[in-house]
């Protein structure tokens, strides 16, 4: 193990949350600035913001790195929406039990069901939807192509729904800009900075963390590969854990300070979007890698675990019975049984 990649993974890691804080905080001045509500920003926002880093690996594996790297990005591209429905929502759960003395709900999420609700139905479609396409035959690849146009409409309405129906973020739950200082020009502006200041934080916020996130994911795999790792080990479970940091330090930061939508917003947003958006790059641009059937069957049978733990957490929250964090927690237990089988096949292939 290099000391060199210990170093950079603390260093990236660190690098990450100070992202996130820069752009949590910039990105609810930015939603209150243009009148968004919650959902937008959580969901919409912030969502697409944290699921870039996750999404530039299968984008490196398959455009930029040959043929032969396929598979890892499919299955980064499967690992994705996995971690979040299961690791991303089992951490947020930890993040609650352990903030309930210092949170006015204690255990129980206070989240807007029909914003969250409204993330779970358009991730469910779009993820049934590119899964399905698994099943097509390898060739001809046309059919592929119109799956691929389907979920950016698909997508484009999500977020136009999610434009159009919710009331502005109040101000006043607002904390002041993390960069107010740069604004000089009037007093008051340190109280309402302006656009142009929370759009410069908000990117520096973004670049941090997506910096961050490439370099934990470089150390992490150079000592994976190190101890031996399998590659698609590495893509469907060790890269994706990396990646996922954004949401998972976004959902801290904001369960600690009681915007449970915001927090839940960011986690099923980058579901839709890595359901619809990212899938996108195995099937317009590696279709016939983007198939169901030997080798890929353990990669595949994640979006089946994506789907399970995503309806035992919310389902009860659909129901009207809410959200606690002790639903939370069966995301990362279905993480952990996945994680055991795939650890068992590749030990025993």
């Amino acid at each position: 193990m290099n000391v060199l990649d210990l170093v950079m993974i603390v260093g990236a890691f660190a690098l990450i949350l100070i992202g996130a804080e820069l752009f949590t905080n910039a990105v609810e001045w930015f939603g209150h600035k243009l009148g968004l509500g919650e959902g937008a920003v959580g969901s919409v926002l912030a969502a697409v913001g944290t699921a870039l880093p996750e999404t530039t690996i299968p984008v490196v594996a398959i455009l930029f790195t040959g043929g032969g790297s396929n598979d890892v990005g499919v299955g980064a591209i499967l690992g994705a929406p996995f971690m979040l429905a299961t690791l991303a929502i089992g951490v947020t759960g930890v993040v609650v039990l352990l903030a309930r003395n210092r949170r006015a709900t204690g255990t129980t999420l206070a989240v807007d069901a029909t914003v969250v609700g409204s993330d779970l139905q358009s991730f469910a479609l779009a993820y049934l939807i590119a899964i399905g396409a698994a099943f097509l035959p390898a060739n001809p690849t046309w059919p592929k192509l119109i799956v691929a146009v389907v979920l950016v409409l698909l997508y484009a309405r999500y977020v136009k729904g999610h434009l159009d129906a919710e009331a502005a973020l109040d101000a006043e739950g607002l904390n002041p800009l993390r960069l107010r200082r740069l604004d000089r020009g009037r007093a008051d502006l340190i109280h309402d900075p302006r656009l142009r200041v929370v759009i410069l934080q908000m990117l520096l916020g973004l670049v941090a963390i997506v910096g961050g996130a490439i370099a934990f994911v470089s150390g992490v795999t150079d000592i994976a590969r190190s101890a031996g790792l399998d590659e698609v080990l590495l893509a469907l479970i060790v890269a994706p854990i990396a990646t996922e940091l954004p949401e998972a330090a976004n959902a801290v930061l904001w369960i600690r300070r009681g915007k449970d939508t915001l927090a839940i917003g960011n986690i099923t947003g980058a579901m839709v979007f890595q359901a619809s958006i990212a899938t996108l790059v195995a099937l317009v641009f590696a279709p016939t890698a983007w198939t169901f059937g030997p080798g890929t069957q353990l990669a595949f049978a994640s979006a089946l675990i994506a789907f399970m733990s995503a309806g035992v957490v919310f389902l009860p929250m659909l129901r009207g019975r809410g959200l606690h964090a002790r639903g939370l927690l069966l995301g990362g237990a279905f993480y952990v049984a996945y994680l055991a089988v795939v650890a068992f096949e590749i030990s025993n292939g």
